[in-house]
């Protein structure tokens, strides 16, 4: 088993790990299948493979250098059909945080990986133009870590900034 590419992502306490091989189009999350892991959130599934999104329009537009073609994600099903088509399989673990920043933790990870393969000249993948795809993952967001975190707790304090109330009497 051999990885295309290896990269971590990072989101409030979540972490994840995000792996890319040769194969058949799985997109796989602790051991489960991503939409199982990801409880059927039609938003979720759309972020985490919305990276893929820049490889398949970089593809279409190699061959059709005339028009201009835009892929828009309606359904699910598109997103599994144009991970199917790119032959990558997506092995994630992730760990920490809630729901929503594994999600994002997990697009970050995936947008990373995305820029090794294009950058790695040694593999024969139908990737052309590396810094083309690395600028549009940047425009879209998808490299652009969130380093906000939950504020600590500060002693004679009930949370970070609420304090009892104030009485004068």
């Amino acid at each position: 088993m051999v990885f295309l590419a290896k990269a971590v992502g990072r989101r409030k306490e979540a972490v994840a790990q995000v792996q890319i091989k040769q194969g058949t189009g799985l997109f796989i999350i602790n051991n489960k299948p991503a939409q199982e892991y990801l409880q059927n959130n039609f938003y979720s599934l759309l972020s985490v493979k919305a990276p893929f999104d820049v490889l398949s329009t970089s593809k279409q537009t190699d061959g059709l250098s005339t028009e201009s073609t835009e892929v828009s994600l309606t359904s699910v099903e598109e997103c599994n059909n144009m991970l199917q088509c790119l032959n990558f399989d997506t092995i994630v673990n992730v760990k920490g945080g809630g729901l929503m920043g594994q999600t994002e933790a997990i697009r970050l990870g995936i947008s990373r990986a995305i820029c090794l393969i294009s950058t790695n000249t040694n593999e024969p993948l139908p990737i052309s133009n590396a810094l083309d795809i690395r600028k549009q993952l940047k425009d879209k967001g998808y490299l652009t870590q969130d380093s906000r975190v939950k504020e600590r707790r500060k002693y004679g304090l009930k949370k970070a900034r609420k304090a009892s109330q104030y009485h004068k009497r």
